[in-house]
């Protein structure tokens, strides 16, 4: 355990070598940071045992420390996961390079050319909680878009996070990378997210994953500017006119693929005049879903349990639902104004105009139609891996991977133009 006093001296030490890599980094050719990220899935698979071995191990002390399932389904990996996350990584190097592309190019009517250009954002801090496999998700895209990364991960993670995290810079340094690319804080200390937050002029950019109050935390304290990953209290609305077969199979995916997942539906609305919703809502209690309804849901099946005014706005992350039936668009349009938090959103709906008025009225990252919840990920959207989803409206929103770590800048070519 380090001295609390030796915390803020250790994160300016790792942030002065994060910023001197970051910027050969930045100019490091494409060929070699697709290289080198393929050297760090080899090395993934390769350590695959020893990865898996110290995830047992905080698997283990997860349970004697009495966290719920959801907590310890997301913490978890196993072969599948772990291979999972090794091809996100070797995906995330089959991308297309993002610094350099021009956005857009303008001549001035002096002659004047301009373009803007995608530059990295420089070093980045990522604060997170329980899932390991964003220790890789994070290096792969933090080095693909030419930035360099440190990364503090949760206590209930430590040995996944630094198994990782060793197996990722073995590969990286192979590929013809600096280690100090991605570095691993050496402490779960929580004075080391302060010293983060403060690190004004040396971190470029916060990103914290994990639960409300981290989130707080970070957005109350940051002097460093933070791209934040919100509740996902996402809901799924079945319109009068959806197909009761593709209702259940969304909603029952949406609800229990992964319920520890950000993208899992938290709240099911059912349109009145819908006349599917007491089966629609057997089926899903019959799936092992606990449900909490308004007196309309409770009238459907008497398994619904009576809802709190604070289900509306519960991230369950379980195997719990709230159900609400609502007046058509209008009153599944208001429902989730009020309550949503602007993560991701659904209609079933065979109502082709209905649906797009939807699409256009909800004001969420990910809107959709016909479609579960649990799509909310950077890899399902042929982005590889992701770093989060940002629900708020600047820079970056929705699944953020390879642009979003990016900013740009402007370039002028000129022929001895002045202004006079």
């Amino acid at each position: 355990m380090l001295d609390p006093q030796s915390i803020p001296v250790l994160i300016n030490t790792m942030t002065a070598r994060a910023r001197a890599t970051a910027h050969a980094l930045a100019a490091a050719e494409d060929a070699v940071k697709a290289r080198a990220l393929h050297a760090a899935s080899t090395a993934l698979r390769d350590q695959a045992s020893v990865i898996l071995d110290a995830n047992a191990e905080d698997v283990a002390r997860a349970r004697d420390n009495a966290l719920s399932p959801a907590l310890i389904d997301r913490l978890r990996l196993d072969p599948a996961r772990l291979e999972a996350t090794a091809a996100g990584v070797a995906a995330v190097a089959a991308l297309t390079d993002p610094v350099g592309q021009v956005i857009d190019r303008t001549t001035r009517p002096n002659g004047l050319a301009l373009s803007r250009v995608r530059v990295p954002i420089g070093v980045i801090g990522i604060v997170y909680e329980s899932r390991p496999n964003v220790t890789a998700d994070a290096a792969a895209l933090c080095v693909r878009s030419g930035n360099a990364v440190i990364l503090r991960g949760g206590s209930e993670a430590v040995a996944s996070n630094r198994a990782l995290h060793a197996a990722l810079v073995e590969g990286l340094v192979a590929g013809g990378l600096p280690a100090d690319a991605v570095q691993l804080v050496p402490t779960t200390d929580r004075a080391a997210v302060g010293a983060m937050l403060a690190a004004e002029g040396a971190i470029d950019l916060i990103i914290p994953r994990g639960g409300k109050s981290l989130v707080a935390r970070v957005q109350a304290e940051a002097r460093v500017p933070v791209l934040a990953h919100l509740d996902g209290v996402n809901h799924v609305f079945v319109h009068a006119s959806a197909d009761p077969a593709m209702a259940r199979a969304v909603v029952i995916d949406a609800k229990l693929r992964r319920t520890g997942v950000c993208g899992a539906m938290e709240t099911l609305l059912i349109d009145r005049a819908w006349p599917h919703a007491a089966a629609l809502l057997a089926a899903l209690a019959d799936a092992g879903c606990a449900l909490r309804g308004d007196a309309a849901a409770r009238a459907l099946l008497p398994a619904v349990a009576p809802a709190e005014a604070s289900d509306w706005d519960a991230e369950y992350l379980d195997a719990i639902a709230a159900v609400a039936v609502v007046d058509g668009l209008d009153g599944a349009l208001a429902h989730i104004a009020r309550h949503g938090s602007h993560h991701t959103d659904a209609i079933v709906a065979a109502d082709e105009r209905v649906a797009e008025r939807f699409l256009a009225a909800v004001d969420s990252a990910i809107v959709l139609w016909n479609a579960s919840t649990q799509f909310a990920d950077g890899a399902e959207f042929g982005l590889g891996a992701e770093i989060g989803i940002a629900t708020g409206r600047l820079h970056a929103r929705g699944p953020v991977a390879l642009e979003g770590l990016t900013t740009y800048k402007w370039l002028g070519r000129g022929t001895g133009q002045v202004r006079g």
